[in-house]
């Protein structure tokens, strides 16, 4: 999971907060005005939409047309939501290969942009069944095209990446429009990055603390895209498109504009959101250098590096904790939302959008509190429509306007 200082998950009471934080750079890839944020009338809820779930992290839909929901529940299975209800035989059980609890388990799930034809997916998840240490997996499975049921025996393991600490993870998979996975992993845990001699989300002979990007072709095996930005530098690791996360848990890319979202959960005092067009692969953004834009451990190499700030932090002041990403609302029931990232916090329950008002600021709105400790994940339909795994309610929730059908 996405905590940071201890193996439990913590819960505390908060106030609703709102924020604003001067943009950075550009508007994306997109030349079209920004959308604005959601009118002040706005009212957004929570509907369930099922339950029964241990401790879901993640939501994802295969985009075969098939109308399910993939939940990820942290223990190592895969459950389908069909028709409003949950199957009963799992869609995969990994629970005997990984290791599971705090912020460890079955922590990320994506889909071939071809699954209708070709039955892959990849999961992140955390194991030491391969060489008795604590490591990351990134993994191909194969199903049969349609089917709610897949053999473990189909993975792959395309990589593993050996894990200092148990906390930290990252977890997050998904594809971007170029047809790339790309994979977050965390700066290897512990407490302010202490690995190494500039920590790991600096050093680029690691994939620690790193959004990686590589190619897949449902094969069992991978390969670097020629593009990626460290493929000429020999100690580099040529996975890497990233660098200068701390733990990115979750994020997203809007397909819309290709642009890629990440929450990435902070040390202390700040969480962030970072925003990156396609253009933007090799970008430093920041940590321990930083911690959102404020100043961590700045030593001699932070001086010389070109750091990128998130387009927006904020502190702990009133309990808001561990950032969760979320996705740019491009669906049609809450037109309010149209254009705006959807985030919240997993410490609070919070979830609030986020978009730019006339002035060129980044303001973050309020919209509905899930619970402490319950917003581990959100998850997007086949018709852009959100959803929010419940951690500890065990549920998915679907956002909602208040008074629409």
């Amino acid at each position: 999971m996405a905590e940071k200082r201890g193996a439990t998950l913590r819960y505390r009471t908060v106030l609703g907060l709102c924020a604003t934080l001067v943009c950075f750079g550009c508007n994306g890839s997109s030349m079209s005005p920004p959308p604005p944020p959601p009118p002040p009338t706005l009212q957004v809820e929570l509907v369930s939409l099922a339950s029964g779930f241990a401790n879901p992290l993640d939501i994802q839909q295969p985009g075969d047309g098939s109308g399910r929901l993939f939940v990820v529940e942290q223990g190592g299975r895969i459950k389908i939501i069909q028709n409003g209800g949950v199957l009963g035989t799992p869609y995969l059980d990994v629970s005997a290969l990984i290791v599971s609890g705090g912020e460890q388990g079955l922590l990320g799930l994506a889909f071939h942009p071809n699954y209708s034809s070709n039955g892959c997916f990849y999961v992140n998840y955390t194991t030491t069944r391969l060489n008795g240490a604590l490591q990351t997996a990134i993994s191909e499975f194969r199903a049969a095209p349609g089917a709610n049921t897949v053999n473990t025996t189909s993975e792959n393991v395309l990589f593993t990446v050996d894990q200092p600490e148990s906390n930290h993870n990252g977890g997050g998979l998904a594809f971007g429009n170029d047809g790339f996975l790309y994979i977050g992993l965390g700066d290897g845990g512990g407490a302010g990055d202490q690995h190494g001699t500039i920590g790991n989300g600096q050093d680029t002979t690691t994939r620690l603390g790193k959004i990686l990007r590589i190619r897949v072709d449902c094969n069992g095996t991978y390969s670097i895209p020629t593009d990626n930005p460290f493929v000429a530098q020999a100690a580099a690791a040529k996975e890497i498109w990233l660098r200068g996360l701390r733990n990115p848990f979750r994020f997203s890319i809007d397909h819309a504009t290709g642009n890629l979202w990440i929450g990435d959960v902070g040390q202390n005092s700040f969480e962030e959101v970072d925003r990156l067009t396609p253009q933007q692969g090799g970008a430093n953004l920041g940590w321990r250098c930083k911690e959102g834009t404020h100043n961590f451990n700045f030593t001699s190499n932070c001086q010389t590096a070109t750091l990128l700030d998130p387009i927006f932090d904020y502190d702990h002041s009133q309990g808001d904790d561990t950032v969760i990403g979320g996705y740019v609302y491009h669906g049609a029931n809450i037109s309010g939302l149209t254009g705006n990232y959807i985030f919240g916090d997993f410490i609070s329950g919070r979830i609030w959008s986020l978009a730019q008002n006339t002035q060129g600021q980044w303001v973050r709105t309020f919209l509905v509190s899930c619970g402490g400790g319950d917003l581990a994940g959100f998850g997007q339909d086949a018709s852009a429509e959100l959803y929010v795994a419940r951690y500890s309610s065990g549920a998915v929730a679907r956002l909602h306007q208040v008074g629409t059908p």
